[in-house]
């Protein structure tokens, strides 16, 4: 592992989710470049390490892809003359963090495949838990790999498949028979565009329409940015075909819907407030998850506050339910992405207060409950809260809604081993000590499945019980050592 990656795994204390993908068919023949960019940027929290986007012309030549993608965010990696360049009536787009294959260029996506049968480009979003096997025998057939991301595992899969199909969706559903994991992928063809998401439901995947085109995309949020309507969440387990005859659904994946296995912290932390993620407001969900914080730890406050952005929700939800006012207590450089260059120990500035700053007016001379929606290492909870102290607050109380992490996750967050997780080996009262607060209060487990109006949830990072046998050794970021 390179030592940026070490530097920021030490340093950091947020979670991240892999990637965001987006895809887009206009069957009247419009450029799709520029409204890929609008709903990448929509999607741009899920991943702000790397983006591209990818286009092709179903009527031009057969075979021709137009690429571009870089690293940065998306407004830094496009601009108007390389979008007004993609010509294309359907495409597809990426954003993306690494939890899996270092932060490097070559392993921006979408990735664009040349091979006997045309073109492929795919975006990816998730973590597969085989894919080193899978990569091993691909190499011992001769494949020679340009990337170390799993997602070039699943395109390969797929070209492979495709010499023994008649169809691409084929391909793809055989494809994904062979790899375990999360994954909701969108995948250009020629002339098809195809959305696939793991038997389990890991990561979110929706259907748009506006006008006459179709979308596929991580979230409705996306959706709302670029004016199409929301058309229906795509099932785990399901491969659609979009083509200019419509929606073609192939289901033989499916499971029986108690062993779908959604993450939740799409609910509690991932996901856009604005999203609704298999028909639940995930800003319904976070409100929820404030309300069981004051009736399960209740306590005497004058104030109650959110870190922002996803703790400000359930704050709220909290504030609403014990009656005790809700208030801002932080404001945040919205010029900071997750993946700053971060001030070395010798400097004086502090990377939580480059991202936050407490306003002392609001806070002074009051006992204050402060909603965050994890603790991970607790190196960056115990700042905020001598930064409240700092600023004159009496008291401290810490509600956290969502339960203690006690084990890693193998499904595209980047929740280390478990020794690194503040919780394990530890009481709450020992990890109160540590972050420096005068009560800590964590969401209990049994609140989650009425967090999620009682949707079948992955709840593998605080109980170890995983929805499928996790890899014998952890492998991730494996390929980049």
């Amino acid at each position: 592992m390179d030592n940026d990656k070490i530097e920021k795994n030490v340093q950091g204390d947020e979670l991240h989710e892999e990637c965001g993908v987006f895809g887009m068919y206009d069957f009247d023949g419009n450029d799709v470049a520029s409204t890929i960019y609008y709903g990448l940027f929509a999607l741009q929290h899920r991943g702000q390490e790397s983006c591209g986007i990818a286009v092709s012309e179903t009527n031009g030549p057969k075979g021709k892809v137009t690429s571009y993608k870089g690293m940065g965010l998306v407004n830094e990696v496009f601009t108007q003359e390389n979008l007004e360049s993609m010509k294309g009536d359907i495409g597809v787009g990426h954003v993306r963090y690494s939890t899996a294959g270092a932060s490097t260029r070559e392993n921006a996506q979408p990735l664009v495949l040349n091979y006997v049968k045309g073109t492929l480009a795919l975006a990816h979003n998730g973590n597969l838990i085989n894919a080193k096997e899978l990569r091993h025998d691909l190499e011992y057939t001769g494949a020679i790999f340009q990337t170390t991301i799993d997602s070039e595992v699943i395109a390969y899969h797929i070209a492979r498949e495709r010499l023994n199909c008649k169809t691409v969706e084929e391909a793809v559903g055989r494809a994904i028979r062979k790899i375990k994991g999360a994954f909701s992928l969108v995948v250009m063809s020629p002339r098809k565009l195809i959305g696939a998401r793991d038997p389990f439901g890991f990561k979110p995947l929706c259907i748009g329409k506006r006008d006459n085109a179709y979308i596929i995309a991580s979230e409705t949020c996306a959706l709302d940015t670029i004016g199409a309507e929301y058309v229906r969440d795509v099932l785990p387990g399901e491969i659609v075909t979009i083509t200019p005859d419509g929606i073609q659904s192939d289901t033989s994946l499916c499971l029986p819907k108690e062993q779908e296995a959604r993450c939740i912290f799409e609910y509690i932390y991932f996901a856009r407030p604005d999203s609704h993620i298999d028909g639940v407001s995930v800003y319904g969900s976070r409100i929820k998850a404030g309300r069981f914080l004051a009736m399960d730890s209740p306590v005497e406050a004058d104030l109650v506050v959110g870190v922002p952005e996803s703790g400000n929700a359930a704050a709220l939800g909290y504030s609403m339910e014990s009656g005790i006012p809700y208030g801002t207590a932080f404001v945040k450089n919205g010029y900071v992405g997750r993946t700053f260059i971060k001030p070395k120990q010798s400097n004086r500035e502090s990377s939580v207060k480059v991202k936050l700053n407490v306003l002392e007016e609001s806070v002074k001379g009051k006992r204050v409950i402060m909603i965050d929606d994890s603790i991970v290492r607790g190196t960056t909870s115990d700042r905020i809260v001598r930064m409240l102290r700092e600023a004159g607050a009496t008291e401290v109380h810490v509600r956290i809604s969502s339960p203690p992490f006690l084990w890693p996750c193998y499904f595209g967050t980047d929740i280390p081993e478990r020794e690194q997780l503040i919780a394990y080996n530890r009481t709450i009262e020992e990890i109160r000590d540590i972050i420096g607060a005068d009560s800590l209060g964590y969401l209990g487990i049994e609140r989650l499945a009425e967090m999620a109006e009682e949707l079948p949830i992955c709840k593998g990072c605080f109980t170890g019980k995983y929805p499928m046998e996790p890899p014998k050794e952890d492998i991730r970021g494996d390929f980049e050592r």
